[in-house]
């Protein structure tokens, strides 16, 4: 049934309101609803947000968005993890109604008895309004302007005006006289932990790291006690997170050989998504990786580096996996009795099987959590999990349920390269990251449309983590584009999105393809081991490694660029040219960024001064913080932009305030 005074369409909602609007702790965002009511009565509107204990917070004012569309809006900032909810409150605003009318009324009034009347009216609902406002808001303001409303002895226009002072307006519009309120249904909110929203991670195979191969000798593989000598350089760069493949036991029935050969040789390593063997399955670790002490060493020097430790949790088995004799009914059986092998054409993955759900979902969740929780009591908090677009949504629904119950830290990151409703339903059932189509948005326009998608009412359910490589996407634009291609990427996913990630040698800028038209690596570490002589590389100045480190320190330093629901594009006349902003508070930053990784690119930069939080007419101070430049920018600005310059063929931006500036430099 419709309230009193409809209110309509609230916004942000998912799936109706069934489930709720993710946010995380102190991210802004917008609620809206449309809001009107019957005749010319003014109105009023409001969200109220309430925690998770239930406990209602200061009412925060809505305004309408755009004059005579009935589309309120206000912004709100819940400040702990935790289940919350909002709801909009409408409600009939009768000063302001009596306001606009006494401001026609009394100045074109003939009739004295008529002027009187809208007078005394105003006294009465100003000293209603009065009761609600606190003594040391403004209270005594609304009784000097009902006395002042009585007085006949004053002129009519001065008993008017002693009821429009702004300290009378400034203690209604804060606390004001509210008839007919009409409360929506509550929405829910889940706030969680910033990692859930923002991070820079760092994929790295950790049989690679410390590994020995030589010519005619058997390769000898890292482990992690060698691998977590790497992570030093990877805290360096500035990385929150460090992502590992599987690194559970692996079979050797069907296993593939270098390059994805259908044939191994004795001493070709195999895929680590092809999991499971003699030695265990997805509670076990490969023997030439260490032991459980070993990854729990692992793990703790991360931490102490101030990083996370992501595992990859992939549910498929290969052929010698303990639960395919155990547990048979778990997967697909051809019509000649064997057991079906993944397919994603035309890629076939003879080596893995995928598993059947229906015979025994209770069983499969079951293991499934189990599984989670043993890897989560040796500190594991965050998992990327493999293809979940192949399993039931059903079942994600009910394992992310269960492990957020009591453990609502965990993160999880679908890595679901899919069609769009099914990502989008896979972040409304609980997964709290999702990797996205970045990877191949390389003109301005489908990044423009694709971000707006993303960071406006999809950041709702869906939370991006833009890597700019993974150990199977080898983009076109990064095999051809040289170093500029490396670090425009860098550049665009690092400011875009407040998750990004690279996969280890992006920062040396490996670009070599197994063959023209393909994606993947050539020699691909998923087949081999791939050590790589990081120090060499240091010392010869190889690689975007200073590129990298400088984004990732702009963005601890900057919680603009650790917010989604911010991002706004500004016009550049040049389709090689993307301009965009992220404002938060007093921080915020602009880029600009040449597309074209073979060509120097200019351009006028027309900006949306009031998104800035400048007026139009204004010119402010600028750092560029990959070189240190300052200029000055105002409303129109020229920039060229040469691939292979400087730090990066892109500017970004720190708007610092207003103060005179000697000798800075002009683009």
């Amino acid at each position: 049934m419709i309230g009193r005074i409809p209110v309509l369409d609230l916004g942000p909602l998912v799936d109706c309101g069934r489930r709720p609007v993710k946010a995380v702790a102190g991210e802004t965002f917008q609620v809206t609803a449309t809001v009107f009511r019957e005749g010319h009565d003014a109105l009023g509107a409001n969200v109220v947000l309430r925690d998770p204990a239930g406990r209602c917070g200061p009412w925060t004012p809505m305004r309408e968005l755009e004059p005579g569309t009935d589309r309120w809006g206000a912004e709100v900032t819940p400040d702990a993890e935790g289940r919350w909810t909002y709801t909009v409150e409408a409600w009939g605003d009768p000063v302001a109604t009596w306001r606009h009318a006494a401001r026609i009324k009394v100045p074109a009034a003939n009739d004295a008895g008529d002027t009187e009347l809208v007078l005394q009216e105003g006294a009465l609902l100003h000293e209603r309004a009065a009761a609600g406002v606190p003594k040391k808001e403004g209270r005594e303001a609304v009784l000097a302007a009902v006395d002042a409303l009585r007085d006949t002895a004053r002129p009519v226009a001065v008993r008017l005006a002693a009821a429009l002072t702004p300290q009378v307006t400034a203690a209604l519009a804060a606390h004001p006289l509210r008839e007919l309120v009409t409360v929506s249904r509550p929405v829910p909110v889940l706030v969680e932990r910033e990692r859930a929203l923002f991070g820079s991670w760092y994929e790295l195979f950790p049989r690679s790291e410390g590994a020995v191969v030589a010519r005619g000798e058997p390769p000898v593989s890292g482990t992690f006690r060698t691998a977590a000598r790497r992570l030093p350089a990877v805290a360096a760069m500035g990385f929150d997170v460090v992502y590992l493949p599987p690194v559970h036991p692996i079979g050797t029935a069907y296993r593939k050989g270098p390059n994805n050969r259908l044939t191994a040789g004795p001493h070709d390593v195999g895929s680590p998504w092809a999991i499971g063997s003699a030695d265990g399955g997805h509670d076990a670790i490969h023997p030439d990786l260490g032991t459980f002490e070993d990854f729990d060493h692992f793990v703790a020097r991360a931490r102490e580096l101030r990083m996370e430790v992501a595992l990859d949790f992939a549910l498929q088995c290969s052929p010698d996996h303990p639960w395919v004799s155990k547990h048979p009914e778990w997967f697909h059986h051809r019509a000649d009795g064997s057991i079906a092998y993944a397919e994603n054409p035309p890629k076939k993955y003879q080596d893995i099987y995928p598993l059947a759900f229906d015979a025994d979902f209770d069983g499969i969740v079951r293991e499934t959590l189990r599984v989670l929780r043993l890897w989560m009591a040796h500190g594991v908090r965050i998992f990327r999990v493999d293809n979940p677009h192949t399993k039931p949504v059903v079942f994600w629904e009910k394992v992310i349920a269960e492990i957020g119950r009591t453990d609502p830290d965990v993160v999880f990151l679908a890595e679901a390269f899919t069609r769009p409703a099914m990502m989008r339903t896979l972040g409304a059932i609980g997964f709290q990251q999702s990797y996205t189509y970045f990877t191949w948005r390389t003109g301005k326009q489908e990044l423009t449309d694709y971000l707006t998608e993303l960071s406006g009412e999809a950041a709702s359910c869906m939370r991006p983590n833009f890597f700019v490589n993974t150990p199977d996407i080898l983009h076109a634009y990064l095999q051809h584009g040289g170093r500029a291609a490396f670090e425009i990427r860098a550049v665009l996913a690092a400011t875009l999105s407040p998750s990004w990630g690279v996969y280890a040698g992006y920062e040396l800028c490996e670009s070599t393809a197994v063959q023209e038209g393909s994606e993947e690596y050539a020699d691909s570490e998923k087949y081999e081991l791939r050590p790589r002589d990081w120090e060499a590389a240091q010392r010869e100045g190889h690689g975007i490694a200073p590129l990298i480190t400088a984004l990732n320190r702009l963005r601890r330093r900057q919680p603009a660029l650790r917010r989604l629901r911010n991002l706004r594009f500004h016009y550049a006349d040049n389709d090689a040219v993307i301009a965009y902003s992220k404002r938060s508070g007093a921080s915020c930053v602009l880029t600009v960024v040449n597309l074209d990784p073979h060509h120097t690119q200019e351009a006028t930069v027309s900006l949306d001064m009031p998104e800035l939080g400048l007026d139009w007419h204004e010119s402010v101070p600028v750092r560029d913080e990959l070189t240190g430049e300052t200029y000055h920018w105002g409303r129109d600005n020229y920039v060229r932009l040469e691939p292979g310059r400087s730090l990066a063929p892109a500017h970004v931006f720190s708007l610092r305030p207003s103060s005179p500036i000697g000798g800075s430099p002009t683009p």
